[in-house]
């Protein structure tokens, strides 16, 4: 016969005190004696009691669910933010509901609609790279629910946003490519409507003026973020009558492909042509030669996000507020000049 579960009552016996005390000491209120809330936890953890997280939600008025809506599943970098959400969600009680849009900008905002808010505490999202409407967001807003932005962020909202250092990692990327010899750099970007896709043009731009070499408009090229597009966009560029001598592109897989078209054109991947990407995506090890990149701070923005949004949840007069975490150079094969 299966054992039932201990239940508050049971410890309100035990101690002859009330349910309402044994759940006040449980929650760590300010109103219990610290004395009894010392013997309601002995006994508690004694007996390894486990709370009803269903039944405490309803009790609060809190589902302890929080939805988390991202373009891919698939993609090492989301799937590495995801990892840093779970791991704060876990620890603080909440369970995770996934909303994929596949970047689709009409799924996504088909999702938010539908949505039944009733059912969650707040929501982390991941725009989707076509998004250029996002009253959806500010609809969910406005109606009182807890909303973090993180990596792909709406410009035109007031909410609180976690980002990587798109500008300054940008920037590393194309100054080392110029340290490196390279003088004719071109970049194949994301999406143009993205907030990050024009944080990274704009310290690509400032590395060149810095170091004063020419900024060429059909050496930058915006498209999607596949490998696929990466291709397309170095086939694109090795077909004006000026080429570049290196590509710094926005994200990895899109360096990947670059890489690619580079070598069935049959040029040597640094010594001749340097190719620096954005991400740190495992792939940027296995790929010849190995893929100099920006590494982001992935598992810390799903931490950092997740625990922002948890306080919100908590307190709804915490104001918005941005939060930059930096990115970092990793230097390999497919940027150096003596690389054959």
């Amino acid at each position: 016969m299966k054992k039932r579960p201990l239940r508050i009552k049971d410890i309100a016996e035990i101690l002859n005190i009330s349910v309402s005390t044994v759940s006040r000491a449980l929650r760590d209120t300010y109103d219990v004696n610290p004395e009894t809330r010392k013997r309601v936890l002995e006994v508690a953890n004694q007996l390894k009691y486990k709370p009803n997280m269903h039944a405490s939600a309803l009790a609060s008025g809190n589902t302890r669910n929080i939805g988390v809506v991202i373009p891919f599943i698939t993609n090492y970098y989301f799937s590495t933010v995801i990892s840093g959400i779970q791991e704060t969600a876990y620890t603080n009680g909440y369970n995770l509901i996934l909303l994929v849009t596949n970047d689709n900008a009409e799924r996504e905002q088909s999702m938010i609609e539908n949505l039944a808010i009733t059912s969650l505490d707040g929501l982390l999202v991941s725009i989707s790279s076509n998004s250029s409407m996002v009253d959806h967001f500010q609809s969910l807003i406005d109606d009182g629910i807890s909303v973090v932005f993180f990596d792909r962020v709406p410009e035109n909202i007031d909410a609180t946003k976690v980002m990587q250092d798109d500008f300054q990692g940008a920037f590393d990327a194309t100054k080392h490519l110029i340290n490196n010899g390279y003088t004719r750099i071109a970049h194949i970007a994301g999406n143009k409507h993205l907030s990050f896709t024009q944080n990274r043009l704009s310290g690509y731009l400032e590395a060149l003026k810095k170091h004063n070499l020419p900024i060429r408009q059909e050496w930058i090229i915006y498209s999607g973020f596949s490998q696929q597009c990466g291709e397309e966009d170095t086939h694109e560029l090795f077909k004006l009558q000026e080429q570049p001598d290196a590509i710094f592109a926005v994200n990895d897989r899109k360096a990947v492909g670059a890489i690619i078209t580079l070598k069935k054109e049959g040029y040597h991947v640094g010594k001749q042509i340097g190719v620096i990407g954005f991400t740190n995506d495992p792939i940027s090890t296995i790929i010849e030669p190995s893929l100099s990149t920006i590494e982001e701070p992935a598992f810390e923005i799903g931490k950092e996000s997740c625990e922002l949004l948890i306080k919100h949840i908590a307190n709804k007069k915490i104001l918005p507020r941005e939060i930059i975490l930096p990115s970092t150079l990793i230097v390999r094969d497919s940027s150096k000049r003596e690389t054959l």
